[in-house]
């Protein structure tokens, strides 16, 4: 034995080695296999806590898109419609010209002119106004939906330590939700008054020059409601127009004296008031400001073709003294925000690549929470 342990010692030492090596990496094959096979059953309970996590968040954030879409978006463009109409109701007007074309010696010829020339201000008003505030409003209500989806995110990205179900996170309180939904109401409420006027001297501005007789066609209707519209828009301080759509100064604003998630410090803002501030953010992006521009410039060619194919003599598209135009727009600007109307000019809207671009980059760009 002695004489074989001295030849085959060697051999044995490196059996022996390799054996034992061999036994080393198989543990550790195993353990690093135990834990690979661990790691996977981790990810893959994560992953379907992720995907029921993703449903729910998918189901609130859908319903709150059904509600703007069938309650709220439609109240809104309802009152909208009724205040326009006990603001600008140009019926007055037109009932003195009645009167005084069938009783020729009721009204004398500058009394004809200035109430002509005060019915044109006037109906292109409404009709502008109108079309500015459907393309705003439906935009602004989507602004709020997105806002509100981030905000589901987050809160419900917060209270997953504990493997918690989106029930158990700490949302949106549903009191603040429906006063912030509520705000697609401040035009109407507060700001309409202040936005006709500066409508009514935008449009003053551009009809200043355009006399009764004057020669329109498409092409100059179409010119002339893009200027007054370009001159709303860049009259005042920049982004002033924003102060038509929410308030600047929430502390006067009805809705924050009733919110749900107060707060004992004072300097600490509200889930309301965080979510009106998210809001101006994005409405006073060059981003939103871009999608405004692009959805104004589509809804105005889509209401130019929409009084061009009007059954009427004398036809838009050959042409007609603007004293003929101006019942039409009177006319189209009562339509403007019927239902039928209404739902056309915002599938516009909905359907326009760069606003489903904006609303999609806006709800997919979360923050950490």
């Amino acid at each position: 034995m002695w004489q074989f342990w001295r030849r085959h010692k060697r051999k044995v030492y490196i059996t022996l080695g390799v054996v034992g090596s061999g036994y080393f990496l198989y543990k550790l094959y195993e353990a690093h296999r135990r834990k690979l096979s661990d790691l996977e059953r981790e990810l893959a309970s994560e992953r379907e806590n992720d995907e029921l996590i993703k449903a729910q968040m998918q189901e609130h954030f859908e319903n709150i898109q059904k509600i703007a879409d069938s309650t709220t978006l439609p109240h809104v463009m309802q009152y909208l419609s009724s205040r326009i109409a006990e603001e600008l109701d140009l019926t007055p007007l037109t009932e003195k010209l009645m009167k005084g074309k069938g009783q020729p010696n009721m009204l004398t010829a500058a009394e004809k002119l200035e109430l002509w020339d005060r019915l044109k201000i006037l109906s292109f008003t409404r009709m502008v106004l109108s079309l500015w505030a459907l393309t705003i409003l439906s935009l602004y209500i989507r602004v709020q939906v997105n806002i509100l989806g981030r905000h589901l995110y987050i809160d419900t990205a917060r209270g997953l330590g504990s493997s918690h179900l989106l029930e158990e996170a700490d949302l949106i309180d549903r009191n603040d939700e429906q006063q912030f939904l509520a705000t697609a109401d401040f035009l109407s409420n507060y700001a309409l008054p202040t936005l006709i006027s500066s409508l009514e001297a935008a449009t003053s501005e551009v009809l200043k020059g355009k006399q009764l007789k004057d020669f329109f066609n498409t092409a100059v209707l179409h010119e002339t409601i893009t200027q007054i519209l370009d001159t709303f828009m860049i009259t005042g301080r920049p982004h002033q127009w924003l102060s038509y759509v929410m308030p600047e100064d929430l502390r006067v604003y009805k809705f924050v004296s009733t919110s749900g998630s107060t707060s004992q410090d004072s300097s600490i803002p509200t889930k309301f008031e965080q979510l009106m501030m998210e809001t101006r953010a994005v409405l006073s992006s060059t981003e939103f400001v871009n999608i405004l521009d692009v959805s104004l410039k589509v809804l105005v060619d889509a209401l130019v073709k929409d009084i061009e194919v009007q059954q009427e003599t004398p036809s838009l598209i050959s042409g007609m003294p603007l004293a003929k135009l101006v019942p039409r727009i009177a006319h189209i600007g009562q339509l403007l925000l019927e239902e039928a109307n209404r739902e056309s000019y915002i599938q516009i809207i909905h359907n326009i690549p760069e606003v489903e671009l904006f609303f999609t980059l806006l709800y997919s760009s979360m923050p950490s929470p």
